[in-house]
């Protein structure tokens, strides 16, 4: 048997088929997510203590090494002709260039990084300052002052590592560190004995031994802390100590030579 459709019927069915065969899904909008902006830990002065200390040297003290800067003139005659060994130096029993920061006793706090940025320089074929802190996520400036061609490759192994060249009068490179590492070497590829280390903290907490071997952190907020000290050739240390509102806290380190 025969069954015979009506003409206007499968019409519409061929319309129904063609539009389904035809049609696209519209593309869906992006939804914007706005990230929420971090609150910043701000201290209160009137809860607010200070550490100072002194780092000491008791023992032999190596004789500094005499640099060879010979493969460069220009360094040459910047140190009319001698320069030597900064890997460690003491003034009457007390140590330059050691990096003091809080290591423990801050988690769950999120700190602003300063608007300033901080400069390292390279000057009289040296890196200055040799020894230095900066806050995750602020600015570095690395600037040459001299008349010799450089290049600075901080050797980061938990930031990012670059290596850049840098001739003279070039303008400044633009930098940033966005994770704790401490510490990350700095060399420069052109002159061997160019070397610069920097304290990379997720906080301001953090200071450098002067000539003297005086540090100072001001404005911490009360509580009980580790405190870290690192020196290039003398290593590491720590203590614990507590901050009150109001009060400076005491805290020395002695190293011993061999």
């Amino acid at each position: 048997m025969r069954f015979v459709f009506p003409l206007s019927f499968c019409l519409v069915c061929a319309v129904i088929f063609f539009s389904g065969c035809s049609s696209k899904e519209k593309p869906s909008t992006p939804v914007a997510v706005s990230t929420p902006a971090p609150t910043y830990f701000k201290v209160d002065p009137s809860t607010a203590g200070a550490v100072t200390g002194v780092v000491h040297f008791n023992g032999p003290l190596p004789p500094r090494k005499l640099i060879d800067m010979s493969n460069d003139p220009a360094c040459v005659e910047a140190h009319h002709g001698k320069a030597y060994d900064e890997s460690l130096i003491v003034h009457k029993g007390a140590v330059a260039n050691a990096f003091i920061y809080i290591q423990k006793g801050l988690e769950g706090k999120t700190f602003e990084a300063p608007a300033t940025p901080v400069t390292i320089e390279q000057s009289g074929c040296w890196f200055r300052p040799r020894v230095f802190g900066i806050q995750t996520g602020q600015v570095l400036k690395v600037v040459n002052s001299d008349p010799v061609t450089h290049n600075i490759h901080p050797m980061a192994q938990i930031n990012r590592e670059w290596n850049h060249s840098q001739g003279p009068g070039d303008a400044p490179l633009i930098r940033r560190f966005l994770k704790p590492e401490v510490m990350i070497q700095v060399k420069c590829n052109i002159h061997s004995w160019m070397h610069a280390f920097i304290g990379a903290v997720d906080n301001p907490y953090y200071a450098v031994t002067t000539e003297d071997g005086t540090f100072s952190i001001a404005d911490l907020p009360a509580g009980t802390y580790t405190l870290a000290i690192w020196q290039e050739k003398l290593g590491t240390q720590t203590q614990q100590i507590i901050v009150t509102p109001h009060s400076t806290t005491r805290a020395d380190f002695t190293f011993k030579g061999k």
